[in-house]
């Protein structure tokens, strides 16, 4: 079950990292959970990331970013519990590290994926953390516009047939339930050929489709979870994206599980589901 009392929202003072922010609000009040924004000064061999201006204190750094933090993001997080941190070092380990240690129930990020060729990649931040972080990961709109509402009004939730699915369709059903949100199930299953035209090839098919919605039903009856189940036929990251837009979803839940991991082909397809997704992705 999804108990967020502590989000971790990473800010590098980039226009995407404040697009991010009321999101971070939204989430946070709905679960009257704690905010922890922690701007890390990355080493003086690597460009500063985002749009972290450039710091002229060379002797104390860390203060004067914790200056410029003050002043950023103070209406957005009004009567929130907020506490502002700076930190000096690699951002994904800084990120990660302080994850694990001081209690973080959710990492909110943007992906940095905006114009041209970046727009067809990760940020290496939050590969890093996405690999790393045993908490969930929410991740922005992989765009420059993010268009989706901080309250989601409808989820759909990516599923598989791994053992770990009972656990992701409870906790969509929960954090549905308290974002108040419709929820809705989708299960990818790749063609059996590339001449599904031929009647055998699409009664085969349709078999392997039925065959899915059965066992998946099943899981769905053992984890005590009421929400309408579609079983697409397609790519799993496209698939899911177009889904997402037919449903006119606002937030995709994944199981992210271990990303490099071969069992489950939705969770070794997690980074392209990101980059494809028409709104933010929360992988659990």
């Amino acid at each position: 079950m999804p108990i967020i009392k502590h989000i971790l929202f990473p800010f590098d003072f980039s226009e995407q990292g404040s697009l991010a922010a009321p999101f971070v609000r939204a989430v946070a009040s709905r679960y009257d959970a704690k905010v922890s924004v922690l701007s890390v000064i990355p080493p003086v061999w690597n460009a500063p990331p985002g749009g972290m201006p450039p710091l002229a204190g060379l002797d104390a750094p860390e203060h004067e970013l914790a200056a410029l933090l003050d002043r950023t993001l103070g209406k957005e997080f009004t009567g929130l519990v907020t506490s502002r941190l700076t930190d000096l070092g690699d951002p994904a380990l800084k990120i990660i590290e302080f994850a694990h240690t001081q209690g973080v129930d959710l990492i909110m990020m943007p992906t940095h994926g905006v114009g041209g060729y970046r727009s067809m990649l990760l940020g290496s931040t939050t590969v890093k953390v996405l690999h790393e972080a045993r908490c969930p990961v929410w991740t922005a709109t992989h765009a420059e516009e993010q268009r989706s509402p901080a309250v989601p009004r409808t989820i759909l939730c990516a599923v598989d047939d791994t053992p770990q699915t009972v656990t992701l369709m409870r906790w969509a059903s929960e954090f549905s339930r308290q974002m108040g949100a419709a929820l809705k199930l989708l299960h990818v299953i790749p063609p059996v050929s590339d001449a599904l035209a031929l009647p055998s090839e699409r009664e085969m098919q349709e078999e392997m489709r039925q065959g899915a919605r059965a066992k998946l039903e099943s899981v769905q009856q053992a984890a005590w979870v009421e929400a309408p189940l579609r079983v697409a036929v397609g790519g799993i990251a496209e698939t899911v994206a177009e889904e997402a837009r037919q449903e006119g979803a606002d937030l995709i839940l994944i199981g992210r599980g271990l990303l490099p991991s071969p069992l489950g082909r939705l969770r070794s397809n997690a980074y392209a589901i990101i980059q494809q997704s028409p709104c933010p992705v929360v992988s659990v």
